[in-house]
């Protein structure tokens, strides 16, 4: 027997001669591949938020980097000689020589029906303490807008239940309204009163909070939470005390999110509070990496980061599901200066505002909606007609009463016929009136405006306007008559409708009332 017989039968030798043959097969065709290559970059520079990298000569615009730690940076400018990111994460245990890795994708954030009720933060990191977020998809953080052929005329209405919102200032589905005012004036409580509102409407709301205090963060969570509004709202939050790169890309997050709700033909309503902190963040940032700074110190660019970001608010045309992104962005001015930097980029890039006063907060009017100095510039097309037709010259009769006012405070004389628009305009302010989280139908608001626009309420006592406008609202709510189902279904009011409506307000008036009749004005 020669030795190559005894080889080959032996069974284990020859299994272990194949799979040798095998690995130089392998070996000679991988011989020709290049090796893979990861590129690692070095950290130059660190401080308060970003830092500087070199190393790394095909990385992109926007991509994510990984820092030691498994802390995130994003790349923000491309140099020729070095790269300014943004941190993501706390720079602390990142030091000068730490090694950078790329990550080869772009800031992204999970999307999904799972997201609802829960409070996240940009990265999609729980801020809840209820565990990891589980969804099965992610969407980029940056996103190019919705193109304008694409795009459907703002048509229906986005009710926010309060008075003088829905009667004088309307929003549409689709519309980005801007939201203004001095601290402490209720921009944030106008907001969340619009998410409360949106219970019966089928709107998925989206509260993204930029910069705030934890404690406030906590207390608008706790608001929602308890009328019931967690059940459609996702909630996206960065304090104060998160790196301002992470508060510049909350909006933009919170925006994806609410991009993958619309592409499945539903409506949502975003709140961004506020802007005027993410344009503090990205200011920061801007200096800290040496770019140059121009009016009151913000970048040249700094209007470009925001209509990038509010031009992603649209009404979907029906080859697309007719889905719908109104934007509620919140500002806060100084010393009611509306003129400044900020507000006025953003007055300019919105279809509207709503001012709220100072003066009127003082006096307790409340909400301080400035009815002068807001305007919706598209709502007004996607109105109930019931409104228009009760409260359609509203605005301009107020704003002559509020002028008459200020005049017979210098102790000029006034006739009968003066005096009396004095009185009725008194009654019409304090029926725009309303108490926080406390949203009214449609059919309730217009029952109250009728009533107060007609006379109906004119020998009611000031005092006792509150109650008057309650009795109207509880009579029209516990036997509504078809008047008030024809103005929830977006139908035109009759003269029938009106003198149905009318009746029924005069009875509910009558125990408050001073005088018989209604002054049919």
């Amino acid at each position: 027997m020669s030795h190559t017989e005894d080889l080959s039968e032996d069974p284990h030798l020859a299994s272990a001669l194949d799979r040798a043959f095998g690995q130089l097969e392998e070996s000679l065709q991988d011989r020709g591949k290049a090796p893979a290559v990861e590129e690692i970059g070095r950290v130059t520079y660190v401080g308060k938020g970003i830092a500087t990298v070199d190393g790394l000569p095909d990385v992109e615009s926007e991509e994510l980097l990984r820092f030691p730690g498994n802390r995130l940076g994003m790349a923000f400018d491309l140099n020729p000689g070095e790269i300014g990111v943004v941190l993501l994460d706390e720079s602390s245990g990142i030091e000068a020589g730490a090694n950078v890795r790329r990550t080869g994708r772009v800031l992204d954030v999970p999307v999904g029906d799972a997201l609802i009720g829960r409070v996240i933060d940009p990265n999609g990191r729980p801020r809840d303490g209820r565990g990891p977020v589980r969804v099965s998809q992610r969407l980029p953080v940056e996103r190019e807008a919705t193109p304008i052929i694409d795009r459907s005329p703002v048509t229906r209405p986005l009710q926010t239940g309060i008075k003088a919102i829905d009667a004088l200032i309307p929003i549409g589905r689709g519309q980005r309204e801007l939201i203004l005012g001095d601290r402490q004036t209720g921009k944030t409580a106008i907001a969340l009163d619009t998410i409360v509102n949106q219970k019966n409407y089928d709107v998925i709301c989206i509260y993204c909070a930029i910069g705030q205090r934890a404690s406030a963060i906590a207390k608008a969570v706790e608001s929602l939470n308890g009328h019931g509004a967690l059940e459609y709202t996702v909630i996206v939050v960065t304090t104060g005390d998160d790196p301002a790169g992470l508060q510049f890309v909350t909006p933009y997050a919170a925006t994806s999110i609410g991009e993958y709700f619309m592409a499945q033909g539903r409506d949502v309503l975003i709140v961004y509070d506020d802007l005027t902190n993410h344009a503090r963040a990205y200011r920061e940032l801007s200096l800290l990496l040496r770019r140059p700074p121009g009016r009151e110190a913000f970048p040249g660019d700094i209007f470009y980061i925001h209509s990038r970001l509010l031009e992603r608010a649209t009404h979907l045309s029906d080859e697309l599901g007719g889905g719908s992104l109104t934007a509620l962005p919140i500002i806060e001015t100084e010393a009611q200066n509306i003129s400044a930097y900020i507000p006025t980029n953003l007055i300019s890039i919105t279809d509207g505002q709503v001012y709220l006063s100072p003066q009127l907060f003082q006096q307790g009017i409340l909400p301080a909606v400035d009815i002068g100095r807001s305007v919706s510039r598209v709502g007004g097309k996607a109105q109930l007609p019931a409104y228009r037709a009760v409260a359609g010259n509203l605005k301009l009769t107020y704003a002559q009463f509020q002028e008459l006012e200020r005049f017979s405070r210098y102790g000029a004389r006034l006739d009968e016929e003066r005096r009396a628009t004095l009185e009725r305009g008194r009654r019409v302010r304090r029926i725009l009136q309303q108490r926080e989280y406390n949203p009214i139908s449609p059919g309730e608001q217009v029952a109250a405006l009728l009533a107060v626009t007609t006379g109906i309420m004119d020998g009611v006592p000031l005092e006792k306007m509150g109650e008057a406008e309650q009795a109207v609202r509880e009579r029209v709510k516990t036997n509504p008559p078809e008047a008030i189902q024809r103005i929830q279904d977006g139908e035109k009011l009759t003269g029938d409708d009106r003198e149905q409506i009318r009746q029924l307000a005069r009875e509910a008036v009558e125990p408050f009332s001073r005088k018989a009749g209604d002054g049919d004005g």
